[in-house]
């Protein structure tokens, strides 16, 4: 297994958090004489959810949706899911990272039956090679190429989301 530095970073922290800050100024302005609540989708936004929150310049509220995605029948599980009552409530969804699209898309699809006023999907990363379905993210930090990435948040088999970066995941730790 290897260490925790992978080397060369494929955004490093300082990038992430100017991009962080850009999507902050926009949400903050779109959402200025709104009531929002921010919807963070465990456990992988936890890092991004918490740095753009302390960007914005509203208040807001938060809470959580705990799901996973599986190659079964069912393609995204629930494992715990919010507390808050949406109906009538303007949403922001926020994932670390949209590849295929299967769990967003779900997501969203669970939440908007509930009636919220407005629903918008906010990502830190945009995978857009990987779709397998159509949508696509109201914010989005970077666009990257078909790679597999972990730090910030994102995992693999459990690991690495404390890098405080992101980088492009070795294959031969893939294969380890």
């Amino acid at each position: 297994m290897v260490g925790i530095d992978f080397g060369k970073p494929l955004f490093t922290t300082e990038e992430i958090q100017r991009k962080i800050q850009e999507l902050g100024s926009r949400i903050s302005s779109d959402y200025a004489e709104k009531d929002l609540l921010v919807v963070g989708v465990l456990k992988g936004a936890i890092f991004f959810m918490s740095d753009l929150l302390r960007s914005l310049k509203i208040s807001v509220r938060m809470d959580f949706i705990h799901c996973t995605s599986s190659k079964g029948s069912h393609p995204v599980q629930i494992i715990a899911d919010m507390k808050e009552d949406i109906r009538g409530k303007d949403i922001l969804l926020v994932e670390d990272i949209m590849d295929s699209g299967v769990t967003i898309d779900y997501v969203k699809k669970m939440l908007l039956a509930r009636g919220p006023a407005s629903l918008k999907v906010c990502v830190l990363l945009d995978k857009s090679e990987r779709r397998k379905v159509r949508i696509e993210a109201d914010y989005a930090g970077f666009r990257i190429p078909n790679k597999y990435v972990v730090g910030y948040g994102l995992d693999y088999k459990d690991r690495y989301r404390n890098l405080p970066y992101i980088a492009v995941l070795p294959l031969e730790e893939r294969q380890g």
